[in-house]
């Protein structure tokens, strides 16, 4: 296991679409392994895609701040060449990203969605979420397409540095998905 370095902007990988994964080998067990290290080694995130750890392939990796406990590990979601097949209405959320670090801004996401893709074992599943996870499914899967929340700012001027202050003080989990 490893605590994979997180790509930021302006890396290109960041901006491509994603290769579907056609096997669930060793290869890609361990990159989810180390997705999700990486994923736990610092408190506030909430999801990983690969891209941003550099590999060009459709994994995500979701963790709730609420499974935060000793078993946290065990209840991550892992989506493998996971899509959205529905959404429900909309709301205005404060989001950021690891690979763009430093910044926040208002962008629209569903109140609601339904994803699916199949999980570590290749099983197809469906995850329906709502809030946070609602979100973060969209955050990750947008990764997946080369889209980045400020992509889908309202307009630019909602898109803002944080201060330090504000980098270091507790955020919410939506502010670092």
């Amino acid at each position: 296991m490893a605590v994979l370095p997180i790509i930021t902007v302006p890396a290109p990988i960041l901006r491509k679409k994603t290769r579907r994964v056609t096997s669930i080998d060793k290869s890609i067990k361990k990159l989810v392994t180390d997705m999700r290290e990486t994923l736990h080694a610092e408190p506030g995130r909430v999801g990983l895609a690969a891209p941003q750890v550099g590999v060009s392939l459709r994994i995500t990796v979701i963790c709730l701040p609420d499974e935060e406990d000793a078993e946290a590990k065990n209840k991550d979601i892992v989506l493998i060449n996971g899509e959205i097949i529905r959404r429900k209405g909309q709301r205005l959320v404060n989001e950021g990203c690891l690979s763009i670090p430093g910044y926040i801004g208002e962008i629209y996401r569903a109140e609601a969605v339904t994803a699916k893709g199949l999980n570590i074992n290749g099983k197809e599943i469906r995850i329906k979420g709502e809030g946070l996870l609602s979100q973060a499914l969209e955050h990750e899967i947008d990764h997946l397409n080369g889209v980045l929340y400020v992509d889908r700012l309202e307009n630019q001027e909602s898109l803002r540095k944080l201060e330090p202050e504000e980098e270091t003080k507790e955020k919410s989990p939506e502010d670092t998905i």
